[in-house]
């Protein structure tokens, strides 16, 4: 386990999570916000892209109440990215990424516990001085959680990621240490 509290767990993605990372990337209400549902993973490719990588990304699954219900990754922001974003290298900046795969349980405020719970150990366990996130621009849902979280946008990313056949903005957000 990596962090819990009262309802939610984060734990490293292991390869008895496969079948439920099938299933997420595989359903259009899902896929619309992460990956694109032009982009449905079958077991090939969820092992390629999730299970068998070596990198230094975290991937978790998230539980509530002991039943998981999503994905989340962070990992610290690459020399690349920094320049893109527009920072310098003396910083310890995090990335994270995450979706909650179980439709049923969009909307109930859990994935802004997540964000939350998420933040505060990149800051307090790992010595983040800032957790950034690019999210689609269009993207409202996921922008007003991360805003509500203490997020900020910070820089829009014109034509940043490849979704659905074609290229997206993006909203670079950002939350300081306190």
């Amino acid at each position: 386990m990596i962090i819990q509290n009262e309802l939610l767990a984060i734990r490293e993605l292991t390869r008895k999570d496969k079948d439920n990372m099938v299933r997420w990337l595989s359903d259009p209400r899902v896929l619309e916000y992460y990956e694109g549902r032009d982009n449905p993973h079958d077991e090939h490719l969820v092992e390629s892209h999730f299970l068998n990588r070596q990198d230094e990304t975290i991937r978790c699954i998230v539980e509530y109440e002991g039943k998981a219900i999503g994905y989340i990754q962070f990992y610290p922001v690459l020399a690349e990215e920094r320049e893109i974003y527009g920072y310098g290298s003396q910083e310890k900046i995090f990335g994270t990424d995450q979706f909650i795969g179980e439709p049923d349980y969009w909307n109930k405020g859990i994935g802004t516990d997540l964000v939350g719970l998420i933040k505060h150990y990149l800051f307090d366990s790992l010595g983040a001085d800032r957790i950034v996130m690019d999210p689609q621009a269009e993207n409202k849902r996921a922008i007003a959680c991360y805003e509500k979280c203490g997020y900020r946008k910070v820089k829009l990313l014109e034509k940043h990621e490849q979704h659905e056949g074609e290229m997206r903005d993006c909203w670079l957000m950002e939350c300081i240490k306190p």
